[in-house]
């Protein structure tokens, strides 16, 4: 991978929520993100008063640097490994378009988010889970400095039945 930086994470604006909408409705999407639940539309309202993220969730656009074109977006909600505020740790995701996948730009996103997350919040520990099946997403999560964890057998029930996922996880000063 290049030095320079080909993807950038920026806030959901009012004019992305259009778009949003449209990609999660388009049939585009990957059939690992399909949990068959109905799409709830951008909450308009939110993103007028602001980002969307707050202290258990958020969603950030992922932009290409020299174009500004949004191709997909990241995510994060909270985990708990604990009652104290040191046992909390963020579970991310991602979601490209189909066109922008298996060029790298994914990995790239995914380290960013979890910088993102080791300066903006005091969590040790950001995680990701996917179908053992998604070799792509595991070797992106390995490009991104995700170390493999283990396997949570039937953890994930979509499509009909119950999946393996594997889990990932990159500590505070590892990336």
């Amino acid at each position: 991978m290049s030095s320079d930086p080909r993807v950038a994470l920026r806030d959901v604006t009012p004019a992305d929520a259009d778009l949003l909408d449209a990609w999660a409705t388009d049939g585009e999407r990957s059939a690992f993100n399909d949990f068959g639940v109905p799409y709830q539309p951008v909450p308009r309202e939110v993103v007028e008063r602001g980002p969307l993220r707050n202290e258990r969730n958020g969603m950030l656009v992922v932009q290409l640097v020299a174009t500004g074109e949004p191709i997909g977006t990241v995510s994060w909600h909270r985990v708990d490994y604990g009652p104290n505020a040191e046992s909390l740790a963020w579970n991310v995701g991602i979601e490209l378009r189909s066109e922008w996948r298996g060029q790298g730009l994914g990995s790239e996103a995914q380290r960013l988010l979890a910088r993102y997350l080791f300066e903006t919040t005091g969590v040790n520990r950001v995680e990701a889970s996917t179908d053992v099946e998604n070799v792509a997403e595991q070797r992106a999560l390995e490009k991104a400095g995700f170390v493999r964890e283990g396997v949570a057998r039937g953890a994930q029930y979509r499509q009909g039945r119950f999946h393996d996922i594997v889990t990932y996880a990159v500590l505070r000063g590892e990336v």
